[in-house]
């Protein structure tokens, strides 16, 4: 069974840096797209950044030139780093995975969520 495990949230001063990780275990066979989304109370869920597998990426207007998604395919592993961050990216942060099964077949996949909290 395929488990997404984040780390790297907390609690920072508008400006400052964060880096998020999520690493994925369980019977993997390829990791296809990678994301990350975020959620405020309240609001709906939405996309951050996105990574291919061929290393395209995409970003929310609101944190382009601010964020960068990367990936470390033979750790299964996706990062955020997030620099000058601001109170309005104050969320709880979701990894989200395309992962293809041994039997060939593919799921998406969420980790837990990490909070990350931004002060003025």
């Amino acid at each position: 069974q395929v488990r997404l495990v984040e780390s790297g949230g907390g609690l920072v001063q508008a400006g400052e840096s964060l880096r998020l990780s999520c690493t994925a275990s369980g019977s993997i066979f390829s990791v296809d797209a990678m994301g990350w989304y975020r959620q405020a109370p309240g609001e709906q869920r939405e996309l951050v950044a996105e990574i291919t597998s061929g290393g395209n990426t995409n970003y929310a207007d609101s944190v382009k030139a601010r964020f960068t998604i990367s990936r470390d395919n033979a750790k299964n592993t996706v990062y955020l780093q997030m620099n000058s961050l601001k109170p309005e990216d104050t969320a709880v942060y979701y990894c989200k995975m395309s992962i293809q099964s041994f039997t060939r077949s593919t799921l998406r996949y969420w980790g837990q969520g990490t909070q990350v909290t931004v002060s003025s």
